[in-house]
């Protein structure tokens, strides 16, 4: 072999290197954008950064492809590269994500290979997220200090380097909420202490400070949003509602940029702080989402073998561009791009996978959920049931392959599985209907906020989260909202017009007419009024044209993850 495998495992380890330099050259940028305000490159970075991994993979994939040429599925081959590589991240404090990027690149260059838990880190990878107390990784502050002096410290510790618009308005909104909350409820003694990461969480405009207060024997957790307005930085609100924490870490959202030294005792932390999230799903959170797929995938095999039920189609109307299916015992849905599309669909499967490559670039404003994307997905084949197959083999038989009782699945999507919005408004009471529908109406608006505008937005392009959130979930149709034209529909004046079988007037492919929204959008008798009423902007073709104006000015429309009533400063804007 012309290479040795030493030099082969040192490529490796130092394509992970440039990639670790680089994400943190990336994730160090957010501090200098947020004190600037500068929230247009804030977004660059935010994008520039999350290409950064198949870039330097597609790199080594030639590379590989070119030295090893025809012994590339040699098992004894990469047999000697993983233990040369093993040596060299003994050690690391982010060993986890080196294990997750020799994984990579195998996948990535020869994308053919099986999974070979012998060969890549897929059972037995570090997982140890255990935190430690004594981490020089937090500040900790003493409950003999008294509440006052605390918060003061909190503040002049997390400087932002740029002034505030109030700072002791911000103190005393914090001692007030700190009151309400918990000084209500428990008595501070000896061992009170409050202890809050250093690193700083960021995304969009926002600062996040995320900590905890040992107090009543137990940790209560609590996270301090902070924004820079045109008169100053300013504490926004303090956080202690749990499902409110969840939605800011949700699989909607987009990952933060943290600084992460040692990622794993972060994701510790955090477990502390947002218990009932996955492992996976806060790597994802805090940028490293190939570990989180990693991640996933171990839990997924768990899964697999502790499980016995089938994978089905999944319930909902059939897609006309995806193929999904399930299993009872599993949060997550597989969503395969079919082989050929009904009419009127008319695009191709490449252009599918890039409608999903921009979703995964974009701000999704906690209304589109995040996915991992697969290549060569080995299934039992004994779990696959007859009405699955029949539908696999007749909408995308060309992704199938069967090899050793398995089901090889050559490209697919994992996506978090959520209650399809039709059918939920079909089952639901009034009370619940009406709660989904104003939700529902949100979620179009705070999409075409963030410069999305979803397409088809019938009801059944929409989930429900266990919170009752509405989320879209089928991008086939997306596009950015700058690029429609939104028109008033044009009158019929004469009888040749009104009676007319097609339209009388032009309508060019990016053409929306907002008031025709009202036919399809929510068709229960119940619900119907009520959601007329109450999103009228919907169907108001200028509204719109003020949405698209605004992002075409260049501003960043700032997506809250909160409810606007806990805010200190409701009409306070960033």
């Amino acid at each position: 072999m012309p290479h040795s495998p030493q030099s082969l495992a040192k490529r490796i380890f130092d394509g992970f290197e440039s990639y670790i330099r680089s994400f943190n050259t990336y994730t160090r940028l957010a501090p200098k954008y947020f004190r600037e305000r500068n929230w247009q490159n804030m977004q660059i970075n935010h994008r520039q950064r999350l290409r950064l991994y198949k870039d330097l993979l597609f790199q080594l994939a030639d590379e590989f492809h070119e030295k090893l040429g025809e012994t590339a599925s040699d098992r004894g081959i990469w047999s000697s590269i993983r233990k040369e590589y093993q040596s060299m991240i003994l050690g690391r404090p982010d060993v986890e994500l080196a294990e997750t990027f020799f994984n990579s690149v195998i996948r990535k260059a020869f994308p053919g290979m099986s999974v070979d838990a012998e060969l890549m880190y897929l059972t037995e990878g570090h997982e140890s997220c255990e935190w430690s107390r004594d981490s020089d990784m937090i500040h900790v502050y003493p409950s003999q200090m008294g509440l006052e002096p605390i918060i003061r410290k909190i503040l002049d510790d997390f400087d932002m380097g740029v002034p505030y618009m109030n700072k002791e308005q911000d103190i005393q909104f914090l001692i007030q909420s700190v009151k309400d909350v918990i000084l209500t409820r428990y008595n501070p003694g000896p061992e009170t202490t409050t202890e809050i990461l250093k690193s700083v969480f960021y995304r969009n405009k926002a600062a996040y400070l995320i900590g905890r207060t040992f107090v009543g024997e137990k940790w209560m957790p609590f996270i301090i949003p902070m924004l820079h307005g045109e008169k100053g930085v300013f504490v926004d609100t303090l956080i202690f509602d749990r499902q409110i924490m969840s939605h800011l870490f949700s699989f909607t959202r987009s990952y933060f940029m943290v600084e992460a030294d040692v990622p794993s005792q972060v994701v510790g932390f955090l477990s502390s702080v947002i218990s009932h999230k996955k492992t996976h799903e806060l790597y994802n959170a805090i940028g490293f989402n190939k570990h989180g797929k990693t991640l996933f995938y171990r839990d997924f095999l768990d899964h697999i073998n502790q499980s016995s039920d089938e994978f089905i189609p999944a319930p909902g109307v059939k897609g006309m561009v995806m193929t999904v299916f399930t299993s009872p015992s599993i949060d997550v849905v597989f969503k395969l791009v079919k082989d050929h599309f009904e009419p009127p669909k008319s695009m191709t499967r490449q252009e599918v996978r890039e409608k999903y490559k921009l979703v995964s670039l974009h701000d999704r404003v906690g209304r589109m959920a995040d996915t991992h994307e697969f290549e060569y997905f080995h299934l039992p084949l004994d779990r696959i049931s007859s009405e699955l197959m029949k539908e696999l083999r007749n909408t995308c038989n060309s992704l199938l392959k069967i090899e050793n009782n398995e089901l090889i699945i050559k490209h697919l999507y994992t996506e978090r599985k959520m209650i399809p919005l039709n059918l939920y408004l079909d089952d639901c009471t009034t009370e619940e209907g009406l709660e989904a529908a104003e939700d529902y109406g949100r979620a179009i608006l705070q999409l075409a906020q963030a410069n999305i505008f979803p397409g088809d937005m019938m009801t059944k392009n929409f989930g429900l989260t266990r919170q009752k959130r509405v989320i879209f979930y089928d991008y086939d149709e997306i596009e950015f909202l700058t690029d429609m034209n939104f028109r008033v529909k044009p009158k019929a004046e004469t009888y040749e017009q009104i009676y007319a079988s097609e339209p009388w007037y032009d309508i060019a492919k990016n053409d929306v007419f907002p008031e025709d929204f009202r036919r399809w959008m929510i068709g229960r008798e119940d619900l119907k009024e009520h959601f007329l009423n109450y999103h009228k902007n919907l169907f108001d073709p200028l509204h719109w044209q003020k949405i698209q104006k605004r992002i075409k000015s260049g501003e960043l429309i700032h997506a809250f993850p909160y409810p606007e009533e806990i805010r200190f400063r409701p009409h306070e804007r960033v």
